[in-house]
């Protein structure tokens, strides 16, 4: 089992671009410890959602002085936004051995969409980013935790080799549904630790049994 942990903002977020978003933001210097954690253990990846500049202004340094990898989910909707990655900056994070998906568009649910912001969703921001980072996007991160069986199975005909949710439990490895521990700013390195070192408790399996619901709705 592998344990994937999901940041979204590190630092201050200066500008809310929709409600709550300043509480998936993590201190720098609490981030900077806690990928010094993760150098030390085995099966865990780091991945970072909704392309924000300090992935590139902060995140990127870390992980390149402690020699880890990441996969970075930028929005496609936001490659113009000067508080976003752009297109050179998808760029600089390939160059340095990073992995590039998507996530989506508009940052919205995965449920119950319509035809057309499937397409939007799904294949319209796919090729946005790959266009914008000059490789292809195989991978994708469900935004807001929220899909159901229908955009599954979308994402499957669509050819996307692993889709990432933030279930927040352990993940069998090569597993095409995937999730992730999102850590945000209630989190303290103790958190963290605990998700590191003892991920199969009570709230574990309710998250998995929560997670086969979201499959079967």
């Amino acid at each position: 089992m592998n344990v994937h942990l999901c940041f979204h903002g590190i630092g201050t977020c200066t500008r809310e671009r929709e409600p709550g978003e300043a509480g998936y933001w993590v201190d720098r210097d609490l981030f900077l410890r806690i990928v010094d954690q993760v150098a030390e253990h085995h099966g865990v990846t780091l991945s970072f959602d909704d392309g924000n500049r300090s992935d590139v202004d902060v995140v990127l340094p870390a992980l390149q002085e402690r020699g880890l990898t990441a996969t970075f989910f930028p929005l496609a909707g936001r490659l113009e936004d000067p508080l976003s990655l752009a297109a050179d900056d998808l760029h600089q994070l390939r160059n340095a051995g990073m992995t590039i998906g998507s996530h989506g568009w508009d940052h919205v649910p995965w449920r119950r969409l319509s035809p057309a912001d499937t397409r939007r969703e799904f294949v319209d921001s796919r090729n946005a980013l790959e266009e914008a980072a000059g490789a292809p996007i195989t991978t994708v991160a469900v935004p807001l935790g929220q899909y159901d069986r229908r955009a599954l199975k979308c994402l499957r005909q669509e050819g996307y080799r692993t889709v990432f949710s933030s279930d927040r439990h352990p993940a069998r490895e090569r597993a095409w549904l995937s999730a992730r521990y999102s850590v945000g700013a209630g989190d303290d390195l103790g958190s963290v630790r605990r998700i590191l070192t003892n991920h199969a408790g009570a709230r574990e399996m309710r998250n998995v049994i929560s997670s086969s619901v979201k499959r079967m709705r």
